[in-house]
């Protein structure tokens, strides 16, 4: 992991890798969003931004020198994530494995608790 095991949520060593390298192609000062909303066929969705700005109570992550920020609501929501990434044959996403969701949809980005 490249997050201390403390932190609420953590980032995988794949998705560190993919996070770099897609916010190595945007301008400086580019950090990658992650946020929990309501929506998806199972009652919550997560949602992945890349914004420049960060709010003082984001809890920020890094992912290979780059910044992962998860703002302090979507935090409850994911206490104990991890964010992945899986590059299979039928396509390549990020994937939260959310310890709190008790059943979640076929594609992987929506959840309930």
């Amino acid at each position: 992991m490249t997050v201390a095991e403390t932190t609420p949520v953590t980032v995988s060593d794949r998705a560190a890798k993919r996070i770099a390298a897609i916010l190595s192609k945007e301008p400086a000062g580019a950090m990658l969003r992650v946020a929990v909303e309501g929506g998806g066929c199972s009652g919550f969705q997560y949602k992945f931004d890349i914004v420049t700005d960060r709010e003082d109570d984001d809890l920020v992550l890094d992912a290979d020198g780059y910044s992962v920020l998860v703002d302090s609501v979507s935090v409850d929501y994911m206490a104990g994530s991890v964010i992945d990434f899986s590059d299979e044959l039928i396509g390549a996403a990020f994937k939260i494995e959310n310890p709190n969701a008790t059943a979640a949809c076929g594609c992987g980005t929506s959840f309930s608790l």
